[in-house]
């Protein structure tokens, strides 16, 4: 058994010693660093909030939108390249069931399209 623990002796070690050195820079960077704000970071961000307001105003309804896009096409692609990788191996009807995935996704965006989510006024 002890032999079985010597073996992960050096992944302990490195472990402490990467946490260690993590809790070090942490609060150096606050004692190191200038922590007055300027006029550029207390303006308004991509979402076009103020960044120190209260944190229960309301949203609009298109960042969602946007962020449920992006995670519906995150997917595909993470489905389009293990298919792409073995295109050559795969049978006739998974390659033609891989076409009908992507035309219901080309479906839904072309929906989307018609709705207006893409747009942004």
């Amino acid at each position: 058994m002890a032999l079985f623990f010597a073996q992960y002796f050096s992944l302990f070690i490195f472990i402490i010693l990467s946490t260690l050195f993590a809790f070090i820079f942490f609060f150096l960077s606050y004692i190191v660093a200038t922590q007055k704000a300027d006029t550029e970071k207390l303006s308004a961000y991509e979402c076009g909030f103020d960044p120190f307001n209260d944190a229960r105003n309301t949203f609009d309804v298109r960042f969602y939108l946007v962020a449920i896009l992006f995670i519906i096409f995150d997917l595909e692609v993470s489905f389009l390249f293990p298919w792409c990788i073995t295109i050559g191996h795969l049978s006739t009807f998974s390659f033609w069931s891989m076409f009908v995935f992507l035309f219901i996704l080309t479906i839904g965006f072309i929906y989307e399209w018609k709705k207006g989510a893409l747009e942004w006024e």
